[in-house]
């Protein structure tokens, strides 16, 4: 299986209130479904996977190649799931913008509203974790503005979540995945591995394998005198760096730092994961700490960027050609018609709907 991120260009507008609703009926099928057929885990296990949820969006109906396919396929299972989730024991929150913010708060409420296996403020921690790391620990010019956090009742979860490039005109989707049996770290390879049309030049990856020498220092430091790294910066902005470090002496503010630095100073962070995880610790406390720990320790940070797709019923915009109404309202019909069997017992629809996938796959 593969994840990680995926590139798209930026677009603007939004989906036809008409598309829309059908997305939203297609997706409750598709969902339904797969929990039936494999379980409520197979779910999380499919939207952690970057070109499986691009062909749903694709499957959807929704530009292919967009940025707005994430916030709208996103949008969408939300929507979706609002009702029929909590039976399933299959849960969303977050979404684009302020509404990515409230995430916290969602996963509270359905802590307090539903019966979960695994404490709703683990879920928070695991939420908020995967947004900093790709803001903070992942330098690729990406700045996070969707996130959305899928769960179970039994504590599993999935991320999906956008960042914009205004540079490039660009977004980049970074997935995520926590089951039981996957090993897992929040700092080292969370994204267990990347697919993407586009390498960032110039990035600092501390999430990286082979980040985790200056990982490990950058930690340590944190718990030093903020003056004695303070001092280290101020010399280091008299130095002219070359130009392969991926750093500008606006990121070496050593008063800055100092304050910032004074929090962890007083509170020592165990590890790196600690250490990013700590309020006021952003970006270039990050990279200002890996500087010093490739300069002075020469543990440099990785350079690696961390950094297909499907047509079913036509795209919003007529490409490749214009979303068939007819068509899609009857998959909606099919695909609810063979659970509703389903549950009853009668399992030739799926049989039928599997055999059918099978010959589609060797044409």
């Amino acid at each position: 299986m593969r994840t990680g991120t995926a590139n798209l260009p930026l677009h603007g507008g939004q989906a036809p209130r008409w598309l829309f609703q059908r997305m939203v009926s297609l997706s409750r099928e598709i969902v339904c479904y797969i929990v039936d057929e494999f379980g409520v885990g197979e779910v999380l296990q499919r939207l952690s996977d970057p070109v499986w949820f691009q062909s749903l969006g694709c499957v959807l109906g929704f530009d292919w190649h967009s940025s707005g396919l994430t916030t709208t396929t996103t949008g969408a299972l939300k929507e979706a799931l609002r009702d029929v989730g909590p039976e399933m024991g299959l849960f969303v929150a977050g979404g684009k913008g302020k509404v990515s913010r409230r995430t916290p708060e969602e996963i509270m409420r359905f802590g307090e509203e539903h019966a979960l296996v695994k404490p709703a403020d683990s879920l928070v921690y695991a939420s908020r974790m995967s947004a900093k790391v790709d803001n903070t620990a992942v330098h690729d010019g990406y700045q996070l503005y969707h996130h959305c956090f899928v769960f179970t009742r039994q504590g599993e979860w999935a991320v999906v979540q956008q960042g914009m490039n205004e540079t490039n005109s660009q977004a980049r989707r970074y997935h995520w995945l926590w089951r039981p049996e996957t090993d897992f770290d929040f700092v080292n390879e969370p994204h267990s591995g990347v697919i993407s049309e586009q390498k960032a030049l110039e990035i600092l990856n501390l999430v990286a394998r082979e980040s985790d020498g200056c990982r490990r220092v950058c930690a340590s430091m944190a718990a030093e005198s903020p003056a004695q790294v303070s001092r280290e910066l101020g010399k280091m902005k008299e130095l002219s760096m070359p130009a392969a470090h991926v750093f500008s002496l606006d990121d070496l503010m050593p008063r800055s730092v100092e304050r910032i630095l004074l929090k962890t100073y007083e509170n020592p962070p165990a590890d790196f994961e600690a250490l990013l995880g700590t309020r006021g610790v952003g970006p270039k406390t990050i990279r200002a700490l890996a500087l010093i720990a490739e300069v002075l320790h020469g543990t440099p940070a990785s350079r690696r960027d961390p950094a297909l797709y499907s047509f079913a019923h036509g795209g919003k915009d007529g490409i490749p050609y214009p979303v068939d109404h007819e068509t899609y309202d009857r998959s909606i019909e099919i695909l609810r018609e063979a659970t509703a069997r389903a549950k009853i017992g009668d399992t030739e629809r799926k049989r039928a709907l599997q055999r059918l996938a099978l010959w589609e796959t060797k044409r």
